[in-house]
């Protein structure tokens, strides 16, 4: 990956994560101001010790912190990260979050919640108004698949159509490794020379999928060459748009993923390529360099009939709404083999910054940035929704007890339960990244 890739990918995920900050906060700062509360502190990112900016309007600080972990609103008479026991010492005022009544209280806690769920429908809908929907059809794929060394290992072949995942069909053929992960398939049904076959997916597979992000199977592509980078090594070496590639150092590269499998073998040479252009058959020299990237590449839309459906924007709102259920319902599923399976382990499902950071692409796409967006609203709803103290989600135990007992729990306990939260989200804080770092470092 190259330094502007990452860059590119660290700027989405700032950018993303900023907006998903300031309108969660945004959600808890509404409601409290309706319920006259007062606000003291609006922040992106935190700011221990000193803040990179900030202005006072009114009785609220804004500003934004040097901490990149989240934000925060600090909403006076509240047992939050700020631990202000001299503040709760004192007797509450009437302007006070533990003034306020219950109903109050609670619709104030679940403000950031309700805004990330809104947004991701939002988003969604937004999108399939402005884009639509493309995808590409199961059924399709008219050169069948790519098949990795695990999908090889149970039986795979390259050309292999796929025809279900435990005898159900999957439209979309983007979504078939992801239906054999939450499925726990044992069988993948495929047609092979015009026979149709049952592949058996033994025990430990699915978790080998998810430990060295593996898919089992790819699009088959054939390296039509659709564009080409100016002064790169394609380009010197004299490749033409429209040209096919048939080998690479005489080994074959019709197919994309036979290209990128023997260009790994060749860096730092030069070899001979061979085209087809037109009738004939075009031997060329090329230089690979280290990173092995030669500047020139396919584009499958023009290969493939993809779906595509538009909508208006009143067919979008529903549409939205029904991709924001689904995705937080597969969210919800994916979270839950982490308990459930016992081929899916924690260690190698979970990351941290720089694995949302791959989620993004390496070069700015629009669409690409708002759908990662909705995602990860849809994802920081539900992780904030986890009754765990320090999470609007603890808050809101709390409060649905106080309502059901008319017993309200001391300051006290919240205080301890807020330190026991804040140990838990930071100790998993640490460990997720601890594990991006230990993947970069050991290659794992």
């Amino acid at each position: 990956m190259t330094t502007a890739q990452i860059l590119v990918k660290a700027a989405q995920l700032i950018l993303s994560l900023s907006i998903l900050v300031v309108l969660h906060e945004l959600g808890h700062f509404i409601p409290a101001k309706l319920f006259k509360t007062r606000v003291e502190k609006f922040y992106l990112f935190f700011d221990p010790w000193f803040s990179l900016f900030k202005f006072r309007k009114g009785e609220t600080e804004y500003g934004i912190g040097w901490l990149p972990l989240g934000g925060y609103v600090k909403i006076s008479g509240m047992v939050d990260e700020s631990m202000d026991r001299e503040q709760l010492a004192k007797p509450p005022e009437d302007w006070e979050f533990r003034s306020k009544k219950a109903w109050q209280r609670l619709i104030i806690m679940i403000g950031g919640v309700t805004v990330n769920l809104l947004l991701g429908f939002l988003i969604y809908s937004m999108m399939l108004w402005h884009w639509g929907e493309t995808y590409l059809p199961t059924a399709n794929t008219t050169y069948g698949v790519a098949v990795d060394s695990l999908g090889q290992s149970i039986g795979l072949k390259d050309g292999d159509m796929i025809l279900g995942v435990e005898n159900q069909p999957v439209e979309n053929f983007k979504a078939v490794p992801g239906q054999i992960i939450l499925r726990q398939a044992k069988t993948i049904q495929i047609s092979r020379d015009g026979q149709k076959m049952d592949i058996a997916i033994p025990d430990g597979v699915v978790g080998r999928m998810i430990k060295n992000k593996l898919s089992l199977v790819d699009v088959r592509v054939p390296f039509l060459v659709d564009t080409i980078v100016p002064k790169m090594a394609a380009d010197s070496a004299g490749i033409r748009k429209g040209d096919q590639l048939l080998t690479l150092n005489g080994q074959p590269a019709y197919y994309y993923h036979q290209f990128k499998q023997e260009i790994e073998k060749d860096k730092n040479k030069v070899v001979p390529m061979q085209v087809l252009r037109g009738e004939d058959t075009v031997t060329l020299q090329v230089h690979v360099p280290e990173a092995a990237v030669l500047g020139f590449n396919v584009n499958p839309e023009k290969m493939f009939t993809f779906s595509v459906k538009h909508f208006s924007f009143f067919e979008a709102i529903p549409a939205g709404f029904k991709k924001c259920i689904n995705t937080l319902v597969g969210y919800v599923q994916q979270l839950r083999l982490i308990f459930v399976s016992k081929e899916v382990k924690a260690s190698e499902s979970l990351g941290g910054f720089m694995t949302i950071a791959n989620l993004f692409p390496g070069a700015w796409d629009w669409m690409a940035f708002w759908e990662m967006t909705a995602l990860l609203s849809i994802i920081l709803a539900f992780m904030n929704i986890l009754p765990i103290p320090a999470l609007d989600g603890g808050h809101v135990l709390f409060l649905i007890y106080e309502m059901v007992t008319g017993r309200k729990p001391s300051e006290k306990f919240l205080e301890y339960a807020q330190i026991v939260g804040m140990v838990i989200l930071f100790g998993l804080l640490l460990y997720a990244n601890g594990l991006d770092i230990y993947r970069r470092i050991f290659g794992k």
